[in-house]
């Protein structure tokens, strides 16, 4: 299954319009914050998103299910009988989203088995959206201006650039930049950084502690269609419609190099 050209733009202009409605929240007194069952905070931002996307691939896809954050979960009993289903994340960031700082996202990705074929990353307050189609390229689209084709960066400048969580940084990422070598440091949030490895700004986005599925798998549609590749901290596969929906930590490259380093 591909998208076609006239369905994809079907799908930028409804994430544009999601978009829109965060923004307007972003800039308003009242961002409607209330607490989920696991502690979590969830904004008004959150359900409204999610409302404008799911309603809208209910109607256009009707026979492809929808596995969303802020949506029902399904048992993987069920889950693992499906082909295709929409992966989203209506707004990846809400502690972002809250604090202010911008770095917050919406994510959405067409995974076929346990792969992504499909994704969108927009980022509201930058005015930029990034998407990519397995095999067909990744792109860059800044508010009044046409996509641009995007690409990953095979070798490093002087420093290798490594993207990391400004909240999340943990014991294990800080050992695995050692192997590396000399470093730069750059800090975005959400699914920016795999953005960031994917158009060249970044050559490495590493996490070392988890994050769930919807997090990361339009990100990593899209940085590995720019010719990155993306695995686990122990060299495997990074797959989607696992059991447990929770991810393990992950790397993100399109340098040999590093890759070499730091698989053995």
């Amino acid at each position: 299954m591909h998208l076609t050209a006239e369905q994809i733009n079907v799908l930028l202009s409804q994430i544009d319009k999601a978009s829109s409605a965060i923004l307007d929240i972003y800039k308003s007194s009242d961002l409607g914050i209330s607490t989920k069952k696991d502690n979590s905070p969830l904004t008004l931002a959150d359900k409204v998103s999610n409302q404008i996307l799911t309603d809208k691939l209910k109607e256009i896809y009707p026979a492809i299910p929808i596995l969303s954050e802020e949506g029902g979960g399904y048992p993987y009993e069920l889950r693992k009988t499906w082909k295709y289903f929409w992966l989203l994340d209506p707004l990846d960031g809400t502690k972002e989203f809250i604090s202010g700082n911008g770095e917050f996202t919406i994510n959405l990705a067409l995974i076929k088995g346990d792969t992504p074929l499909f994704g969108i990353v927009c980022a509201p307050t930058r005015g930029v959206v990034y998407f990519a189609q397995k095999s067909r390229g990744s792109y860059k689209k800044e508010t009044g201006k046409l996509p641009q084709q995007i690409k990953a960066r095979i070798k490093a400048e002087k420093e290798t650039i490594v993207a990391r969580s400004r909240s999340h940084k943990n014991k294990r990422e800080n050992e695995i930049i050692e192997k590396i070598g000399l470093v730069k440091t750059i800090h975005a949030g959400s699914a920016l950084k795999f953005c960031l490895v994917a158009e060249g700004t970044a050559d490495i986005y590493l996490r070392g502690g988890p994050t769930m599925e919807w997090d990361t798998a339009a990100g990593q549609c899209i940085a590995e269609n720019a010719g990155a590749l993306t695995f686990t901290l122990e060299g495997n596969p990074f797959l989607y419609n696992k059991p447990s929906l929770l991810n393990p930590g992950l790397i993100c490259t399109a340098n040999k190099n590093i890759i070499t380093k730091l698989i053995k």
